[in-house]
């Protein structure tokens, strides 16, 4: 039971710290402020729930009702990274441009806030992310359970 905590703790850790050896992070103005940030590569939300299941399927089995479980949430994870959230950033994008075209034409005084543009993750991000999270889980496996 520690091993599969463990491990998908340890896969969320590792992506999460990864994101500040990207390049391309940087350009959006990561900061050790925006450690638990919502984007950027790697995702970390992906490598933490496949990281879940990997393990869970390893530890239980693949035909295991605890695997299922894993997997399906997973899924739902990995498809709102990659689909609802990347909505809520275009939102907020765009709430942003209205608020700053306000702002310019002085209809609205400068007291709105600012809404986070970077909240999904691209393919690419979730792809790494699950990579570190198989990764992980199955080094863990097989160095401390078998």
């Amino acid at each position: 039971m520690m091993l599969i905590v463990i491990l998908t703790l340890a896969a969320a850790v590792i992506a999460q710290a990864g994101k500040f050896l990207v390049p391309a992070n940087y350009r959006r103005g990561l900061t050790i402020k925006k450690f638990n940030a919502y984007s950027g590569m790697p995702s970390s939300h992906a490598a933490t729930v496949v990281a879940l299941a990997t393990i869970v399927g390893l530890v239980a089995g693949w035909a295991s009702a605890e695997f299922g479980l894993a997997l399906i949430f997973a899924i739902l994870i990995v498809r709102d990274a990659l689909g609802l959230r990347n909505q809520v950033g275009a939102e907020g994008k765009a709430i942003n441009q209205l608020v700053k075209e306000l702002q310019s034409k002085k209809l609205i005084n400068k007291n709105y806030p600012t809404f986070e543009e970077h909240v999904g993750h691209t393919g690419a991000q979730v792809l790494v992310g699950s990579l570190i999270g198989v990764i992980i889980s199955l080094l863990g496996f097989y160095l401390f359970h078998g």
